[in-house]
This record gives C-alpha cells, structure tokens and sequence, in this order.
C-alpha cells in the first residue's frame, strides 16, 4: 500500500529523457560499471540528527549481455516498510563501511556470496524517513547470475530486473507529492515521487531514488 496524501498530481518526465538518443536499447555491464566509476557520489558524512548509519547493496551483473540488478520484497510482517520492493541491506555496526555492512546485511537477508562481489562506487546518500535511517547505496558488480537464498523473517522474495527495462515506454512515472509551505502563509511545497511498474511490484520510496540515481548517471555518459 502506497500512502499518497492528498492532493496529488501528475509529474513530469523521466530525468533522463532529454538525453540525446531518442531509445536505450541496451545497458551492458561494463558501460554501466565504467559509469558508476567516474560518478563522484556525494561524501556519506555524518547523519542527520536522529538519524542511524545504514547500507545497501545495489548488486549489478551480467546477464545474456545486458546489466541486470538483485532486488527483495520485504517480508510482509516488518515493522517498517513491510512489503516493499527494496535492495538488500541494512543499519551498519559500529566499526563498519557502508561496504562491509552493504555485503553483510546481502549475505544475511539473501545468501549473496561475498567473494563474487567487485566493489564498484557509492551513490549519494539519502534519508529514510519512515525507517530513520541514513541510507548509503553500495554497488557491487557480481561475476554472474547469483545463488539466492532469501531468509524469510526478513525477505519474502529476492529476485532481479535488467536496467534496460526500467528505462522502457512505460515503467517508469513521476508524482508530485504536497509537502508543507516552503514558506509561512504560502502554498504547498511539491515534491517528485518516483515509481517503477514491474510485473506485479511497484518500486517506489528509497529504491526508486537510488535507481532513477544510478540510471540517470549511466545514461548520461551512454
């Protein structure tokens, strides 16, 4: 369930629409990986007030020549973000990188191998307001398809979609969301909520913006 506000309206288009080629037909791993390389992310810093260290991992690879990304839905009992289409990860323990807990937490929630994973770069941080966590976005690219096991207290279903298909007529679509006068007395500020429709799961929240991050940076240097 996705709790709109009211007074929602339609968005625009993808950010990356205006990008020259009029079609993206294919995204392999090492134009995305290259991408991800020369993209300096935002430092992760020190979290906002209130706010605890966490980490995912946007695990990439290689699949029949097109870049593919691993994926969960939450388990449907979880106190926050029950149900949601997510990266696999977590809060990060004291002493930990957002890598080492990025691998830790993909480890834990899904059987990911560790020693198939080639640290790539960091996305820009982000906040997770529902959860309260400060949110580094790890990617990591696989040598192949991997062995997934999801742990059921914590993920329903672990699964995959090939980047190519998240830029498809179509899948993805923007909202703008009222949030609180930007100023006393004046109108509702307007933020962009973005979402993927895939067969049978939207992605939206946290995910959808580390996505629309990641596709934004590999096709504008596509």
């Amino acid at each position: 369930m996705i709790p709109r506000p009211p007074g929602v309206q339609p968005g625009g288009p993808p950010p990356w629409s205006g990008r020259p080629a009029p079609a993206v037909r294919s995204l392999p791993l090492p134009v995305v990986v290259d991408a991800v390389r020369r993209h300096v992310a935002a430092p992760a810093g020190v979290p906002p007030q209130a706010m605890r260290p966490a980490a995912v991992l946007v695990a990439i690879y290689d699949g029949d020549g097109e870049t593919r990304v691993v994926l969960t839905r939450r388990a449907a009992h979880l106190r926050s973000h029950r149900g949601e289409v997510s990266f696999p990860g977590g809060r990060m323990e004291p002493g930990e990188t957002p890598e080492q807990a990025a691998l830790r937490e993909a480890s834990e929630e899904v059987g990911l191998d560790a020693s198939t994973a080639a640290l790539v770069g960091r996305l820009s941080p982000l906040a997770t307001r529902v959860s309260g966590n400060w949110l580094v976005p790890v990617v990591a690219a696989l040598g192949g398809p991997p062995a997934l096991l999801p742990r059921p207290a914590e993920v329903d279903r672990a699964f995959d979609v090939a980047l190519v298909d998240l830029v498809a007529d179509g899948t993805f679509r923007e909202e703008r969301w009222p949030g609180p006068p930007a100023a006393p007395g004046g109108g509702p500020s307007w933020q962009p909520m973005w979402f993927f429709e895939l067969p049978g799961d939207t992605v939206w929240g946290a995910t959808a913006r580390v996505l629309v991050e990641l596709l934004t940076i590999v096709l504008a240097g596509s």
